[in-house]
This record gives structure tokens, sequence and C-alpha cells, in this order.
């Protein structure tokens, strides 16, 4: 592999002969002298060519968007981006040629509007070269590095959870289904099953980053048919407060180290403990505030945004737990609270007035789960096989399934979570 320097550090290499290599982000041709601005993953650097130097006419013929590799003198030049260019340049090599009319322009100038996303994601690969596209993954980046680092610090260990199950694992929720050989499999709407398995196996604390499916008619900014899931599950707990507990160190975890990878960035590192309100509460607190009601044991997308607006100005919080949720909107698999039993141990955690991660402790006493799946007119036999995983032995315990990119829409103010993924599927969009 030719060693070449990345822009970021062209500035150690003053006065030395480099390589550079990148895409052609911007070509000036005059009579005399060429200006052409190379971008790599790092940053942009002027390449300054004269007329009197034998890459005079390979320059003037490049077009935008070609990858090239340059070799010359790196100078300082404080007119230049980044406060340095490389001159004379000894010489270019066009390692791909880039068609001349492009779909759509990597570099937006001026006032012109960005193109509309739908076609944006049509040529994702030129959207994403745009270096504040490209942040938004190196946002993401830093910002699981942080959550690994809690759960490194935390003894969590990572499982990889299959796609194809048997049966589906969250009620209430649409499913795609396949055909697997001479049956039917389902793609997996959460890892959850897995994760409690991992429970009563005595691993205590897990992780899981995998890929979440679910076949939903929703067109919203915030819904996808397919996105990555973050979940974790912990051993020994004594109610739902602990989730909570757990999330809110890795959130802060995630914020740190954002702050620490981008300094720049305006991000808040959020003060623990996170402000919880109960689902009764949040409902009296909307009914002072005159917010109109959807549905009596659920927030409306809205209501989010209300009582995120209201703990922001009250708790000086951008987080706030919503707990303790009706059985109604309780999965099967959530425990009750012991002096409420109409009410279940579940929170959901808003960040900017959109929910993020749903958490519970669950029913790990199989008489109990039998006798609440029936309730919610369940099939048992298809659960067979989830039942039997606490038959034999298992910790109380608890988990939540969170929406990374929902974070980073936030954290960045996206304006639609596809912008936070890097290649969206939704119910249109099933390429590239």
């Amino acid at each position: 592999m030719i060693k070449a320097t990345h822009i970021k550090d062209i500035g150690v290499e003053a006065g030395e002969t480099v390589i550079v290599q990148g895409f052609v982000h911007a070509l000036r041709v005059q009579s005399k002298i060429i200006f052409m601005v190379v971008r790599d993953i790092t940053g942009l650097l002027q390449v300054v060519v004269t007329l009197d130097n034998s890459q005079f006419e390979i320059a003037k013929n490049i077009s935008l968007e070609s990858v090239v590799r340059v070799t010359g003198l790196v100078k300082e030049s404080v007119q230049s981006p980044g406060g340095y260019e490389i001159e004379p340049v000894t010489t270019i090599e066009v390692l791909s040629v880039a068609h001349p009319e492009l779909p759509i322009p990597v570099v937006v100038k001026g006032n012109d509007e960005e193109t509309e996303a739908p076609t944006r994601f049509d040529y994702r690969w030129l959207d994403l070269r745009k270096p504040e596209k490209a942040k938004i993954f190196k946002v993401w980046t830093e910002f699981e590095k942080g959550w690994r680092k809690y759960w490194d610090e935390n003894n969590f260990i990572q499982l990889y959870p299959p796609a194809f199950m048997s049966t589906p694992s969250e009620s209430g929720a649409d499913v795609f289904e396949v055909k697997y050989f001479d049956r039917k499999a389902y793609l997996a709407q959460s890892p959850q099953f897995y994760k409690q398995m991992a429970m009563s196996a005595g691993f205590e604390r897990v992780f899981m980053v995998s890929p979440v499916f679910r076949a939903e008619e929703s067109f919203t900014t915030r819904h996808m048919t397919e996105f990555t899931g973050w979940d974790f599950e912990v051993s020994y707990i004594e109610s739902h407060h602990d989730i909570m507990d757990f999330e809110e160190g890795m959130i802060v975890s995630g914020f740190e180290q954002l702050k620490k990878a981008f300094p720049d960035l305006n991000i808040t590192i959020p003060s623990r403990p996170f402000p919880r309100i109960t689902m009764v509460e949040a409902k009296e607190i909307l009914k002072k505030l005159g917010v109109p009601s959807g549905e009596e044991h659920d927030l409306s997308p809205e209501e989010e945004r209300s009582i995120s607006e209201y703990v922001q100005k009250e708790h000086g919080h951008e987080f706030v737990f919503i707990t303790e949720y009706h059985k109604s909107k309780s999965a099967f698999y959530h425990m009750r609270l012991t002096d409420d039993p109409e009410r279940s141990r579940r929170a959901d955690l808003l960040y900017k007035g959109i929910e993020v991660t749903t958490l519970a402790q669950r029913e790990h006493r199989p008489e109990i789960l039998e006798r609440q799946a029936i309730e919610k007119e369940m099939n048992l036999e298809p659960l067979k096989d989830y039942l039997n995983f606490f038959r034999y032995g298992c910790p109380p315990h608890g988990g939540a399934g969170i929406g990374p990119g929902r974070f980073i829409m936030k954290i960045l103010d996206l304006p639609n979570v596809r912008e936070a993924t890097y290649l969206p599927r939704d119910v249109k969009r099933l390429n590239p």
C-alpha cells in the first residue's frame, strides 16, 4: 500500500514532499494557474498547478469527484483551507474518472437548496461524500464507543442474536413473515427473547447490537422498517429503576466520549439522576398545560414534545423517563407493580421530545408469564420455547431496547432519522 498522508495531518509535513489522495472537491481553472481542492475523509486541501508544470493539462481536464493521487511539496498558505497547500506539484495520478454530469451535487454552493431527500437517498453514496454527512457517522461511532466503554467497565458480555425467529417477539408490532424452507419464520422485531435466555443461562449482564425489523406502514420522521438496535439485559435487579440507573450511566458515558471527540459539538452532558415521571403524573401535567390527550394510557408525539419541554423548563434536563405504563400498553412479559397490578414496571425514555428507549423489568415466573400471555389472548404453543427459559431457574432481570439512530438524529438536530441511517429502509425504499 502506498503511504499517503491524511489531510488533517498535512501540517506536520510542512516543507516535505507528500502523497495525498481523495476526491476532486472543487476546481478553478485560469489561463496560467489551476486551484484544485482535494477532499479525503479528514478534510480539504488546496493543490496549486501552474502553467509551467507538466501536470497542468491533467489538472485542467479532471472532472469533479474524480479520485486522484497527488504528490507535491507542502507549504503554508493562509488563504487555503486548513492553512496549507501543495505547490509545486510533482505528479497527479487519476485513479478513477467521474462522469462529468453528477446526478446530485456533492458541493452545495451559496444559497442553493439541497436536493430533496428521496433523490439524495437514490444516490446515497454521493450524498455521503459531503463532509457534514460523513460527520453523522463519525458522531455515531464515538457515541457507541462511549456506550461500549460503559459496557466493558461494568462486565457486560456481547452476544449476537439471530435475525430469524420462529415466533414474533413483540405482540402488537407487525412482523415480516418469510418462507423458511418448509415452514414460516419471522424477521426479529427485537432480540428480546434471546436477551432473556442469556439471563437464564447465567450471563448476568449482556448487550447486543443487531438489526431490528418492523413491518409497520409508518411514514413519520422517526420510523423505519429496519434499523440498528442497541439492547441490554441485567440480572438480579430489584425494579425497573435499576435499569434506568444502568442506562443513565451508558448515556452519560456516550455523551462524555462525544464531548471528548467533538469539543465544538453543541451538546450537554446530562446530569444524574434523570427526571422520572409516572404516566399518571405526566397526564396530569399535560392536562394542566392544556395539551390534548389522544388516549389515556399512552403519549402522542405532541404530548412527548410537550412533556419534554416542561421537563426542560422545570428541571433543566433534556431527558425524562415516563414510568409505570398501564398493562394494556405493556408486553405480556413485563412485570406488573406489586401494589398496582394494573400497571407495569415499564418506562420509556424521551430525549428532546422523542422516545429513544423502552425498558422494563421482565416477568421471570413462568406461571405468571403464562397467565399474562393468556390475558392478552396469545397462543401459548408458539411461546413454548420462550416459556421454557424460565422453568429451570432464572434470576429476576430487566433490560432495554434503544434506538441509537433517534439519539443521533436529536444530537445533530437532523430533520429525519433516515439522515442518521447509512442506508435507510422504509415502506417505499429498498435501494440502494
